[in-house]
């Protein structure tokens, strides 16, 4: 469920950093809710973060669609749903400290990876279309440059699947790219992947209407630079 993503190349190819990706789960039959959705889904992604960082303490974001981004270790969690620790408020976590693993879930909206090759620090941005609008990255980008010194110009970026026209009246993929711009960043790939037109492969909350799983990603720093 960890297999290569050569989307996340760019990220994957930095010395110290690893970051992936766990898409629809195969014979994996969800109508409820999101919290429904969350516990069935919990066995697979808890055996995907074992396998991808294993010893490594996870850190989840609540993720109510607006741009708040915590520092990981994060002084105070509370308790999801689905019975696991969130930080809450957040919609973005960043961190230059090892054996942190960042993850955020999508379904539509669109997952974004960050990585400082200068510092060594990460970040993981959860960037639908009102994050977008609040423009989480800069956000995340400041968060960054404010607690470990972080220059854009240092930064790799990936913005992940993600729902686009014609299944989506807003293309805030194409915003997250001229943000991405304006901030400087120094490689910013977008992978140019729709979630709602390949359903085998991805989760789609519009497409489904709502009774559907979240795909997880995930990012970590093993290394100093």
């Amino acid at each position: 469920m960890t297999e290569a993503f050569p989307f996340l190349n760019p990220i994957n190819t930095l010395p110290g950093i690893r970051a992936s990706w766990v898409g629809r789960v195969p014979d994996l039959t969800i109508t409820g809710d999101r919290d429904e959705a969350m516990r069935l889904l919990r066995p697979g992604h808890q055996a995907a973060l074992a396998c991808f960082a294993p010893g490594s303490r996870v850190w989840r974001a609540e993720q109510i669609h607006d741009n708040k981004v915590a520092v990981v270790p994060a002084a105070h969690e509370t308790t999801a749903p689905d019975g696991l620790p969130v930080i809450p408020g957040a919609d973005g976590l960043v961190t230059n400290q090892t054996g942190n693993t960042l993850v955020i879930y999508v379904a539509d909206c669109g997952p974004i990876w960050l990585a400082d090759a200068a510092t060594g620090a990460i970040g993981l941005l959860h960037s639908g279309k009102k994050g977008t609008e609040l423009d989480i990255l800069s956000r995340g980008l400041d968060t960054m440059a404010r607690h470990f010194g972080t220059r854009p110009e240092n930064v790799t970026a990936v913005l992940g699947p993600c729902i686009r026209p014609p299944d989506y009246e807003t293309d805030f993929a194409a915003e997250i790219a001229r943000q991405a711009d304006r901030a400087g960043l120094a490689n910013f790939t977008d992978c140019q992947l729709n979630t709602a037109s390949d359903l085998d492969a991805n989760y789609s909350y519009r497409t489904e209407l709502g009774k559907t799983g979240r795909m997880m990603a995930m990012i970590v720093r093993d290394t100093t630079p």
